[in-house]
């Protein structure tokens, strides 16, 4: 039987799906929201105990289903809404020019134009990433009572605009694939990198995400957005196995085992960054550049062969593209490994709008450690500790921490 960690991934895992398909049937994420959350806790209370059934999703999709239906009559209690509840187990043909994939639907759904980008990305990362309200807060850099209300705002506006359920038209998708895109990244980046609990990798969102990418691409195979995202995606990806070693510590890029890289998967993302910048001659989308600057690391033979002058160059684009305040921390990442960690840590200082960032008081940490600078150093760690991250993550600083000289 599986563990109780194991059975509480496969119903996170599946219970996203079902409320992407329950937002389909319902045409309401506040009522799927709540019918999958009681076919959640019914699961983790029984799957422990007598074992999880043949096909989780459909035992937990049927509960779901039922649970709406008893919402539905209670609330609404008005003529001719228990006979429509009853059609939520009907079969229903999705039309042909629809993807069919819920998952996907139900990103375009939250990505509405109606609503404001921040309010997209937030309500996707909550509803289909399946992340809490704090996580959401955390990868959009504000606090947890804004996001709160942001959330809640944004299904108000869903419900009363009618918005509906579907992937858009060919000539309307456009004009939704920033927020399509930022929301298929983010929910990567929290999978690649959780910022809290105890794996420093949630392999179940970041083959979400890879594969939102994928449909993604299938979507729209001519923009530059869509191959460049799912290039950045695989290229980040081919190197999941050599992040963690033995023991579940983390195994920073350049200590890892390159072998282990998957080399299917850096290949395809190769030749996407290359179709994707035949399609963007004169302004690279900034997918494409960020996915140009991984192929950087996922060709270089070894870690000090990497051609850093090139990893600067096209971080010089991105900040044309997209100036921030993280962009700037990673150049000055690369500028300290092609010129040395005064050079770099010169950068890292003159970078404002990152105090409650912990990767800028760990990179400045790291980088006062090798200019010879260590009661600098340990206050830099322990700022970066004591704003959280995931457990690997923590280990490994603190595990730096000790290493300074007394």
């Amino acid at each position: 039987m599986p563990t109780g960690d194991a059975v509480a991934r496969l119903v996170r895992e599946e219970g996203t799906r079902v409320l992407a398909t329950l937002a389909r049937v319902t045409g309401s994420i506040d009522l799927a929201e709540d019918a999958a959350q009681d076919a959640v806790v019914r699961a983790l209370e029984t799957w422990p105990r007598d074992g999880v059934p043949d096909n989780p999703r459909a035992w937990l999709l049927v509960t779901a289903k039922r649970r709406a239906v008893d919402i539905i009559r209670r609330e609404a209690r008005r003529a001719g809404k228990e006979a429509e509840a009853t059609m939520f187990f009907e079969p229903e043909a999705d039309p042909p020019e629809v993807v069919r994939d819920d998952l996907l639907r139900l990103v375009f759904t939250c990505c509405h134009p109606a609503l404001s980008l921040e309010a997209q990305v937030a309500l996707a990362l909550r509803t289909l990433g399946g992340l809490s309200t704090a996580e959401v807060a955390r990868g959009l850099l504000v606090p947890e009572a804004t996001m709160a209300k942001r959330l809640t705002r944004a299904k108000q506006k869903i419900a009363q605009a009618g918005i509906p359920y579907r992937v858009p038209p060919a000539e309307q998708l456009p004009a939704r694939l920033t927020g399509v895109a930022t929301t298929i990244y983010l929910i990567f980046n929290e999978g690649y990198a959780a910022g809290a609990g105890a794996d420093l990798v949630r392999v179940a969102l970041t083959g979400e995400a890879v594969r939102l990418a994928r449909l993604l691409a299938e979507l729209m195979p001519d923009e530059p957005t869509a191959l460049g995202l799912l290039a950045l995606l695989l290229l980040h990806d081919a190197r999941r196995g050599a992040r963690l070693d033995g023991a579940g510590a983390q195994v920073l890029l350049a200590d890892q085992d390159r072998a282990r890289w998957d080399q299917e998967a850096i290949k395809e993302g190769v030749e996407l960054v290359g179709r994707a910048l035949r399609r963007t001659p004169d302004r690279p989308d900034g997918y494409v550049v960020q996915a140009a600057i991984a192929a950087c690391h996922a060709l270089a033979p070894s870690y000090a062969e990497t051609n850093w002058d090139a990893v600067i160059s096209w971080y010089d684009v991105l900040l044309a593209l997209r100036d921030s305040p993280v962009v700037r921390l990673n150049r000055a990442v690369a500028v300290a490994e092609r010129d040395g960690a005064a050079a770099g840590l010169t950068l890292v200082d003159g970078i404002t709008g990152l105090d409650g960032y912990p990767w800028w008081h760990a990179t400045r940490a790291e980088l006062l450690r090798r200019d010879g600078r260590p009661d600098a150093a340990k206050v830099a760690y322990e700022q970066a500790i004591a704003l959280g991250l995931s457990e690997p993550q923590l280990a490994h600083l603190r595990r730096r921490l000790t290493e300074l000289p007394r």
